[in-house]
């Protein structure tokens, strides 16, 4: 019996052991890469100029490609501190003034409101430009040459949304513009510049401004599909939105230029320039330095990014001159498949921070399935409605007629909701939401039109004699 006894009490004490033994950074990677169903991660994390790196999975979905961390990924808006460089660079050159005006620098801005926004307005989002003005280039796919100042003329034709300097609001119109200024000041094209200025130099061999390097080495992005992910192979970053999140880079590259970020030394940018990028641009920007965020609690500035089938976040920990980024060839769908646990868990882990678990999913699941239900009974009413006609028909006076004129005017009311509403609380158009999110935008479109149509139906019903 004691031997029995012993064997138990060892058994457990192995039990306790493995559920207080913390996992490793790779165990947790491949647990929460297995539990969310995404294809694949690529990490690394620089610490005092040594960095180590590692990916699991898949860089597209059906396929035996393995994601290395040498595997480029579009890294999204990670982007707009590479675009807040070469700003800062020029401004040490001496060709650009941070308090500048924008119409000092852009032709198109000459006599209009929108000219006196300043460069550091535009690097801090504080130009009064909307998350949704920022958002609506993503319907311009173009890969001609001049995209890019085609798209700062029409950004121009528009009027930031509250006066410069009164607001703060996250905008990709502002390093579209960015990007223009670097164009106009330069004299090449953005992307040439940012590869001369900023990749070679540092030595990013897997890296690049796309579409110019586009490759089958590149992760394919997967986007959410109905509780699964589908790969979107023909998506190609856009010249016209590349200063703000069409940059392309592999994990160990990243792991490069967060180490000059944090090094404090001058080279391809001064350290006091280095400095002034982790520090809040001004008091209306607490929270926002010059193409970084900043997180004063945790002493860390940091970006996140997202672009169509790509989720991505770069952390840097200057008191302790260590760094994370991580990628993964997914985006989040609506409590299926999200990835915010793996991203944050591994670069909170990856630099000894706190990390909070985000839990709760089946309150979005449960909003995801209830708009993929709606359709369902709205299209099941129509049939219904025709085999009724006849008690239909039997309703009279204005209480019939309330019943069903009244659900045509909330019909309506629920396609604005769901095309209009629901897609404005994102910050975009439902265009913009079908690139990122497929599934959702076909439901709430679904939503929209059965709703009109059932309701539509109903009234042609009660004053048709078919």
């Amino acid at each position: 019996m004691r031997y029995i006894l012993a064997l138990a009490a060892l058994s457990i004490l192995f039990v306790l052991q493995a559920i207080a033994a913390p996992l490793s950074l790779g165990e947790f990677a491949a647990n929460e890469l297995e539990a969310a169903g995404l294809p694949g991660v690529s990490y690394a994390l620089v610490d005092q100029g040594t960095v180590t790196s590692s990916a699991l999975g898949s860089a597209e979905l059906g396929t035996d490609r393995p994601v290395t961390s040498d595997t480029p990924f579009q890294i999204g808006s990670i982007s707009k501190s590479f675009t807040a460089i070469a700003i800062l660079q020029l401004v040490e050159a001496g060709d650009v003034d941070l308090d500048g005006e924008v119409s000092q620098y852009l032709n198109p801005f000459q006599n209009t409101p929108a000219g006196a926004i300043t460069i550091r307005q535009l690097l801090s989002h504080t130009s009064g430009y909307s998350t949704r003005q920022g958002n609506d280039p993503h319907t311009d796919r173009t890969e001609s040459e001049d995209a890019l100042s085609r798209q700062v003329d029409r950004i121009a034709q528009s009027a930031p949304v509250t006066a410069p300097g009164t607001n703060w609001d996250y905008s990709n119109a502002n390093y579209i513009l960015l990007g223009g200024v670097i164009e106009a000041v330069s004299g090449v094209r953005y992307e040439r510049y940012i590869e001369a200025n900023i990749l070679v130099p540092l030595g990013m061999k897997n890296s690049f401004v796309g579409p110019s390097g586009i490759s089958d080495r590149m992760a394919t992005g997967h986007t959410p599909w109905f509780g699964s992910k589908r790969a979107i192979k023909d998506h190609k970053p856009s010249r016209a939105i590349a200063p703000a999140g069409g940059i392309i880079a592999s994990a160990n590259d990243l792991a490069l230029y967060l180490d000059m970020l944090l090094n404090e030394e001058d080279d391809i940018l001064s350290a006091e320039s280095k400095a002034l990028m982790m520090r809040p641009a001004s008091d209306l920007s607490p929270f926002y330095g010059l193409g970084l965020a900043l997180d004063p609690n945790e002493g860390t500035a940091y970006h996140a990014g997202t672009s169509p089938g790509t989720e991505t976040l770069a952390v840097l920990l200057p008191s302790e001159r260590k760094g994370v980024v991580v990628l993964v060839n997914a985006g989040s769908g609506m409590g299926f498949g999200e990835t915010a646990n793996l991203i944050n868990g591994i670069a909170a882990q990856a630099l000894g921070l706190e990390f909070e678990r985000i839990g709760g999913t089946w309150g979005r699941k449960s909003l995801f399935l209830m708009f993929a239900a709606l359709p369902l009974f709205f299209g099941a009413g129509v049939p219904q409605a025709w085999l009724g006609r006849e008690r239909l028909r039997a309703k009279s006076g204005a209480v019939g007629a309330f019943s069903f004129w009244f659900p045509v005017l909330m019909s309506v009311a629920l396609a604005w909701v769901t095309i209009s509403l629901i897609p404005g609380l994102f910050g975009v158009s439902i265009s913009t939401l079908s690139v990122f999110s497929p599934d959702f935008a076909i439901i709430l479109w679904a939503t929209a039109v059965t709703g009109v149509v059932w309701a539509v139906f109903r009234l042609f019903v009660y004053y048709s004699q078919v």
